[in-house]
């Protein structure tokens, strides 16, 4: 079976549950209706410990133009440690847009990430969206051929819509998702 059907088959069986990371996250209808932009953020550094750099790939939901202005990770234990990606990435209404990016650390500040990484698990991507954010640090998968695995952090997020000038600010919930082969 491959992964693409492996996820199917978990995104058809496992229920979609409430979830909150905090005051500040998205979390109904509205919230989503403010703030449109789902995305993903991929590096082939991540599986060959290169210095390979960041592509990120984003959705914009709603029906004005949004620039997507920056993304900061702050360290989970002292937040004056952080990484700012920042992105200036204007995104069409409905429509979809990229970034190619110089590599910045993004593992660092979250003891969940730290211990994935130690072990033999890759880092396939982290997005601020899931089929079913309420596997926080489960392994939801565990067939024959690989398993999957998944962290969450806070970021900020800082965007403005186009058409209107109006800019805003959340801090947001990401998604490591991570994978491994199994070797028998």
């Amino acid at each position: 079976m491959s992964k693409a059907s492996i996820a199917l088959c978990i995104a058809l069986s496992v229920p979609q549950i409430a979830f909150s990371q905090g005051p500040n996250a998205p979390s109904d209808a509205a919230d989503e209706q403010e703030y449109p932009i789902k995305y993903s953020i991929y590096s082939s550094a991540w599986g060959t410990r290169s210095n390979a750099g960041l592509r990120l790939v984003a959705q914009n939901l709603s029906d004005h133009e949004v620039v997507l202005d920056s993304v900061t990770f702050i360290d989970e234990e002292d937040s004056l440690v952080r990484n700012d990606l920042d992105l200036e990435l204007t995104i069409p209404p409905h429509g979809w847009a990229d970034k190619e990016m110089d590599y910045v650390d993004l593992l660092f500040g979250s003891e969940c990430i730290s211990r994935i990484m130690q072990e033999d698990w890759k880092l396939v991507e982290i997005s601020n969206y899931t089929l079913n954010p309420s596997v926080r640090g489960l392994i939801i998968e565990d067939t024959e051929t690989f398993r999957i695995y998944q962290c969450v952090r806070n970021v900020q997020v800082s965007w403005t819509d186009s058409a209107t000038g109006n800019t805003g600010s959340l801090t947001e919930w990401v998604l490591y998702h991570f994978e491994r082969q199994l070797v028998n």
